[in-house]
C-alpha cells in the first residue's frame, strides 16, 4: 500500500472522530484572542494523540511537532486558525452554537478539526517520512492585527525553522470533494479607513449659514475613487469601498459632522502605502477647500498573500495524485484578505481552498453568514489531503 493510500485509509478510519471534533468546536465557538476553551480542547486532543506541544503563543496559540526519521532534514508547518465570529447562528443542527451571538461562520472549526485529523494521521505514520512537521494552531485570524503576526513575533516558525507553511480554507463556492490552488499572488491586503468630516450644522432651509458636511463627504467619496482609477496601475488589482455613511441630521437639519467607514485592498505593498497617503491628503484638502475639515484614521490590516510559485505547483500536483485531476481546480484572484498572508512574507507558503458545497444537503451559504455550514464529507478530505501535502513537501525539492 502506497503512503497516499495509507493516509486515505487512516483519514477514513478517523473520519467520525474528526467530525466529532468539528462539531464540538462548532458548538463552542469563541471570539478572536478569547479561544481559551478551544485551546484547552486542542491541547487535550494532542495529548491524547501523543504529540508534544507548547501552548501560550499569543495567549491561546499552540505549536506542536511531529518528528519523522531524520527530523533535521526539513521542516514543514501546517496552520489552522481557531477563532469564531460575532454572528448569531441560524442553523438548526444538533451542534448549533451554545454561545449566543458567537458562531464559527468562517469555517475555522473545520480548519482546526482538519489539522487535528492530519496531526493524528501523521503521528501514526511518522516512521514513514523524513523531517519534521510543525502544527500551528493560531488564534485571532478575524481581528486586526491578526494572530499570525503575533505567532510569528513569538517564534512559532522558529526552533526548528519552518522552510514552508501550508494552510487551507473552506470555500462554499467549490463542491465538496474538490480543492482549489493558485500560484503567485492570490489575496489582497486590507486596510480600514475612518473619516470624520466636520462642518457647521443648521437649518436645511438656510444652507448659506452652514458648512454642509454631508455635501463635503459626498464629494470626498466620489473624488477618492479617482485615486484608484487615475493613480493606480491598472495591472494591480485595487478596491476602495465605503460601506458606512452616518449623517445624523433630518430632512431639514444639516448635521455638524459625518462619519464614513470603508476599506482599501490591493496586491502591491508600495502602491498600498502610496494610495493610503493619497487618500489621507485628498480627504483632508478637499474638506478644507470646502470650508470644513476631515479627520482621517487608517487602521493597517493584513498584507497581500502570495503563494510561493514552485511550492504551490508542487502542492497542486500532490493534490492531483491524491484526489485526481478532475477534483483539483485553478483559483482566480480573491480580493478578500487573510492573516495567513503574514506567513507568506516570512517563508514559502501555499494557501489553498477546500470545497464544502453540497446543494442537496443545503450547504450553500457563504462564509460570514448566519446559515453557513458545510458538507462534513469535506473533513475527511481536509485532514487527509493536508497530511499528504505535508509529506510530499518534505519529500520533494521545488
Amino acid at each position: 500500500m502506497s503512503l497516499a493510500e495509507r493516509i486515505k485509509s487512516l483519514a477514513g478510519e478517523h473520519e467520525q472522530h474528526i467530525i466529532a471534533n468539528r462539531q464540538h468546536l462548532h458548538a463552542n465557538p469563541e471570539l478572536s484572542f478569547e479561544e481559551y476553551q478551544t485551546s484547552a480542547y486542542v491541547q487535550e486532543k494532542l495529548t491524547e494523540y501523543g504529540i508534544p506541544f507548547k501552548a501560550g503563543y499569543s495567549g491561546t496559540g499552540i505549536v506542536a511537532h511531529i518528528e519523522g526519521k531524520n527530523p533535521q532534514k526539513k521542516v514543514v508547518a501546517l496552520r489552522g486558525d481557531m477563532d469564531a465570529l460575532p454572528i448569531h447562528e441560524k442553523n438548526d443542527v444538533p451542534y448549533k452554537s451554545k454561545n449566543e451571538g458567537v458562531m464559527h461562520a468562517c469555517g475555522h472549526d473545520v480548519h482546526t478539526a482538519s489539522l487535528l485529523g492530519a496531526a493524528r494521521i501523521l503521528n501514526e505514520l511518522k516512521d514513514s517520512f523524513e523531517g519534521t512537521i510543525k502544527l500551528v494552531f493560531q488564534p485571532g485570524e478575524e481581528k486586526a492585527p491578526g494572530g499570525a503576526s503575533y505567532m510569528i513575533k513569538e517564534g512559532a516558525l522558529k526552533n526548528p525553522d519552518a522552510g514552508a507553511i501550508l494552510g487551507q480554507h473552506v470555500m462554499p463556492l467549490i463542491p465538496v470533494g474538490k480543492v482549489g490552488f493558485r500560484s503567485g499572488m492570490y489575496m489582497a491586503s486590507a486596510d480600514e479607513i475612518y473619516l470624520t468630516v466636520k462642518g457647521k450644522g443648521g437649518h436645511g432651509a438656510m444652507p448659506e449659514l452652514n458648512i454642509d458636511p454631508v455635501l463635503i463627504a459626498s464629494h470626498i467619496i466620489v473624488a477618492l475613487q479617482q485615486i484608484i482609477s487615475r493613480n493606480g496601475d491598472p495591472k494591480i488589482p485595487s478596491v476602495l469601498s465605503f460601506g458606512r455613511f452616518i449623517a445624523e441630521g433630518a430632512t431639514n437639519v444639516i448635521p455638524n459632522e459625518v462619519k464614513i467607514e470603508g476599506t482599501f485592498r490591493t496586491m502591491n505593498e508600495e502602491w498600498r502605502a502610496s494610495a493610503l497617503k493619497k487618500i489621507r491628503k485628498m480627504a483632508e484638502s478637499m474638506a478644507e477647500g470646502m470650508g470644513g475639515s476631515c479627520e482621517v484614521e487608517i487602521i493597517h490590516g493584513y498584507p497581500y498573500l502570495e503563494n510561493h510559485p514552485e511550492l504551490s505547483d508542487l502542492c497542486r500536483e500532490a493534490a492531483v495524485e491524491y484526489l485526481g485531476e478532475e477534483n483539483v481546480l485553478d483559483l482566480d484572484l480573491w480580493m478578500a484578505s487573510e492573516d495567513f498572508s503574514y506567513y507568506s512574507h516570512e517563508t514559502d507558503a501555499c494557501f489553498y481552498r477546500l470545497g464544502t458545497r453540497n446543494e442537496a444537503k443545503g450547504a450553500t451559504s457563504m462564509v460570514h453568514t448566519p446559515t453557513f455550514n458545510i458538507d462534513e464529507e469535506a473533513l475527511k478530505i481536509g485532514a487527509g489531503l493536508m497530511a499528504w501535502l505535508a509529506v510530499r513537501t518534505l519529500e520533494k525539492d521545488y
